[in-house]
């Protein structure tokens, strides 16, 4: 008789190797408890009674211990546990890993150069000193030397043919604003938008902290009003019972970078794309219903000022609304800048928008 039998699955127990499994799990608790340690270890305690991820050899307290150990928590002043300076940098790092790995290991976005000019870093190329350059181009030794075999060592006289220079490998340096939308609306209707965009700045952050240590950043946070914040604040970060002023948070973003020296400047705002409030004269004007003409207009004002300023926008947007997306790509084209789609499930994923090549891709 052919055929198939089916019995109940009953899948193998997996079993957590020890603290590496459980600092992985433990450092995805931190980002969605805002950088609560005490939660987060409350709430792997509740896990491991229900799901059983660690043994007789290994538990939850050992782990605390060697969390204590390797300095990753510290007891506070209610004899409850802190994060460490050490775990912070550790959760930004982790979420570069996560969400942009692969675009680390592809190279993508590296600010090098292959042409020569007034760089910072010598390469091995020397030449004969032309006008325009700079006088810390100048390879003394050489000069002297060239001057001495043109003219001579008893009467010494250097011209400008005996000059040489060094030349210098190009590096660009770029100026960043991070923009992060605290409002209420990041975690209304049960989606919990504000982890996922706490995650992506943390990974924006470290990328820039690490690979391109020469440039600068600012964090800045927008509800109400826009205030700026520091990097250590950043894991930390929660929504407040505030609108959406996205065009105060883009003034306070275009003033920073004004007064930046680098000619290279770029804001990077995570919202989920629903303007709702403006100031005006000390007062407020609010729309929580979203996309309010008068609110609309004057966000799409700062964009197009912005362009202006040569400052391009790009926005990571945590919300898959239609109409909200509309706003978006109304919003970069007018700015000239870029978006990123992702829905909550998925951040290593995005649709990329480029309004300055009209083009699409994915972005893996």
């Amino acid at each position: 008789m052919r055929g198939f039998q089916f019995s109940k699955f009953v899948p193998e127990k997996q079993v957590a190797g020890g603290f590496d499994d459980l600092f992985k799990l433990f450092m995805q608790l931190l980002n969605v408890t805002a950088g609560d340690a005490a939660s987060s270890l409350s709430w792997m305690t509740e896990m491991d009674k229900l799901h059983s991820f660690t043994n007789n050899d290994y538990g939850i307290g050992d782990f605390i211990e060697d969390l204590k150990e390797k300095g990753y928590i510290a007891p506070d002043e209610k004899g409850d546990f802190k994060v460490t300076a050490k775990s912070e940098q550790t959760i930004r790092k982790s979420a570069l890993e996560e969400i942009f790995g692969q675009l680390r290991k592809s190279g993508k976005g590296d600010h090098t150069s292959n042409l020569s000019g007034l760089g910072d870093e010598n390469n091995a190329i020397r030449r004969a000193y032309s006008f325009g350059d700079s006088a810390d181009q100048i390879d003394m030794t050489a000069s002297i030397q060239n001057a001495q075999i043109n003219h001579g060592i008893n009467d010494f006289i250097m011209t400008e043919n005996d000059l040489e220079v060094h030349e210098k490998d190009y590096k660009t340096t770029t100026a960043t604003v991070l923009m992060i939308d605290i409002s209420h609306s990041m975690i209304l209707y049960g989606e919990d938008r504000i982890t996922p965009a706490r995650k992506v700045a943390m990974a924006l952050s470290e990328l820039i902290k690490t690979k391109f240590p020469k440039d600068s950043l600012d964090i800045v946070v927008f509800g109400n009003d826009a205030w700026p914040i520091t990097l250590k604040e950043l894991p930390y970060l929660e929504v407040g019972p505030y609108h959406t002023n996205t065009c105060a948070g883009l003034e306070l973003a275009a003033d920073i970078l004004r007064r930046r020296k680098t000619p290279n400047k770029q804001i990077f705002m995570i919202t989920d794309g629903k303007p709702t409030c403006l100031k005006e004269n000390g007062r407020y004007y609010k729309n929580s219903i979203g996309l309010d003409r008068k609110v609309v207009a004057k966000t799409l004002n700062m964009a197009a000022h912005c362009k202006r300023l040569k400052i391009p926008i790009t926005t990571f947007m945590i919300a898959k609304d239609p109409y909200l997306q509309h706003f978006v790509r109304e919003f970069t084209k007018i700015n000239d800048g870029r978006a990123f789609y992702s829905s909550l499930e998925g951040l290593g994923e995005y649709i990329f928008e480029d309004f300055i090549t009209n083009r699409k891709k994915t972005v893996r």
